[in-house]
Order: C-alpha cells, then sequence, then structure tokens
C-alpha cells in the first residue's frame, strides 16, 4: 500500500523561496561539517534549527541571510504554507541534536550517516524544492495513528 502525502497546515504564508536559500546555508555547512568534523557546525545548526522551529525566526542567522538574500531581489516570491518548512526545521533540530552529541561522543560514523541524511534534505528542498518533511510527517501519522 502506498503512503500518502500529507503536510502539516497553519495558513501562514512564507516564501518557498527564501526557505529554499536557508535550505542551500544548510546544505553548505552540512557538508563543511562532513570535510572538517569540527562539531561547531552541528552545534551552530542546533541553536539555529531550534530558533526556526520554536517561532523565534528572526533570531535565526541563517533566516537573516535568507531575509537579506530576498531583499536584494535576487528570488521570486513564491508563497507556501508555513507548518511544513516548521516541522521540517523540527526534523532538522533533531538531526543536529543528535549529530552533535554523536561527534562529542566520538561516534563519527553515526554523525556522518545523519549528517548524510540532512545534507540530502537540505539538497532536495534547497536544489528541487522537494520538502522531505510531508513525507516524514506522513510516515510519522501512519506509524503514530494506524488505521484501525
Amino acid at each position: 500500500m502506498a503512503l500518502s502525502v500529507n503536510c502539516p497546515v497553519d495558513f501562514v504564508a512564507i516564501n518557498e523561496n527564501k526557505i529554499r536559500v536557508t535550505g542551500l546555508l544548510v546544505f553548505l555547512l552540512s557538508v563543511t561539517y562532513l570535510l572538517t568534523a569540527t562539531p561547531f557546525v552541528p552545534a551552530f545548526l542546533v541553536v539555529d534549527f531550534y530558533l526556526r522551529a520554536f517561532h523565534q525566526g528572526k533570531y535565526s542567522p541563517l533566516n537573516w541571510i535568507s531575509n537579506r538574500v530576498e531583499q536584494m531581489g535576487w528570488i521570486p516570491a513564491k508563497w507556501t504554507d508555513r507548518a511544513p518548512k516548521r516541522f521540517a526545521a523540527r526534523i532538522g533540530l533533531l538531526l543536529t541534536s543528535l549529530i552533535f552529541i554523536f561527534a562529542i561522543a566520538a561516534l563519527h560514523i553515526a554523525a556522518y550517516w545523519l549528517a548524510a541524511v540532512l545534507i540530502l534534505f537540505s539538497f532536495l528542498e534547497s536544489f528541487f524544492g522537494f520538502c522531505a518533511g510531508c513525507y516524514v510527517y506522513s510516515l510519522y501519522n501512519k506509524i503514530m495513528q494506524p488505521s484501525k
């Protein structure tokens, strides 16, 4: 049986292209982590994802950079609902928290695999506008609310 995709909604519109710029920054930072293995990168991303996931996006450094790019007029506005992006930020928070914990605990293989997942998700969001969060959300709902 195929998984039907359902995204969370909150009926607040945001610029999807600005989110894609943020995804590009996450992608670049995640690749930087893989190349350098410094735990400062996932630590920074934990803080940034936390701010964006829990209604404090105005304090997010990556969001600030994306806002500046948007203000320069380099990206057109393409409106989408905010809730799937916020859910994806919570997934990013979970992934980067685990990456940071595993990096500190010297479990580098596990940290690298999770970083690879983060790289994949941020690459898909940034380059193709594909939000893996909706698929994770649908899978989560299917597991937590099995059909009767």
